[in-house]
């Protein structure tokens, strides 16, 4: 099988059952956001030493194929692409909560950096954010069951994703930055 197939020379691209669509498509954005921090996970797991950080990001990357799977198709539920659920969040929530239990409550905001672990996994969750961003504009208020699951779990991880840079920062011996406003 060879890897192009010449189809979206013209600017469209495959929905999952679901005809084709312009590549700048409301539905291919959110996908491409999905797939863009699925891959800037595959880079925090490349430094990820300790299994603490390792073993939840290789969940998550597999939790967003699905995700991505379930955006491709017009209808999940006919596609059978509904795979998260609410298993799925509260496994991030669990995570969450493990993560946090490890680290001193916050009493100021902080600036992404850190680590060089801890500065991917803070990029990651701005992506992550866009893709909630734009998952809202795709979803243009229609929240079905599965639209539901999708932007609760998003917006899950991306909580997840501050807490695990502080959690590997923290693991790393790297200390935080407090942000004070300027003339503070």
């Amino acid at each position: 099988m060879k890897i192009y197939t010449k189809t979206g020379d013209n600017g469209e691209t495959g929905l999952y059952r679901g005809g084709r669509v312009r590549k700048d498509d409301r539905r291919i954005v959110a996908i491409g956001d999905i797939d863009e921090l699925n891959a800037l996970l595959g880079l925090v797991l490349s430094l990820a030493a300790s299994p603490e950080i390792a073993e939840p990001i290789s969940f998550i990357q597999n939790d967003l194929f699905a995700l991505g799977a379930q955006i491709a198709s017009p209808d999940p539920a006919a596609a059978g692409t509904t795979l998260l659920n609410d298993d799925s969040i509260t496994r991030l929530e669990q995570t969450i909560d493990l993560a946090q239990s490890h680290l001193t409550p916050l009493t100021a905001f902080i600036l992404p950096g850190g680590s060089t672990l801890g500065a991917h996994l803070h990029q990651a969750r701005a992506v992550c954010r866009r893709s909630e961003r734009h998952l809202v504009t795709l979803f243009d208020g229609k929240y079905d069951a599965s639209a539901q699951v999708a932007l609760r779990y998003v917006n899950r991880l991306a909580d997840l994703l501050f807490v695990l840079a502080r959690w590997s920062n923290q693991l790393s011996g790297h200390h935080e930055t407090e942000w004070h406003p300027a003339g503070t």
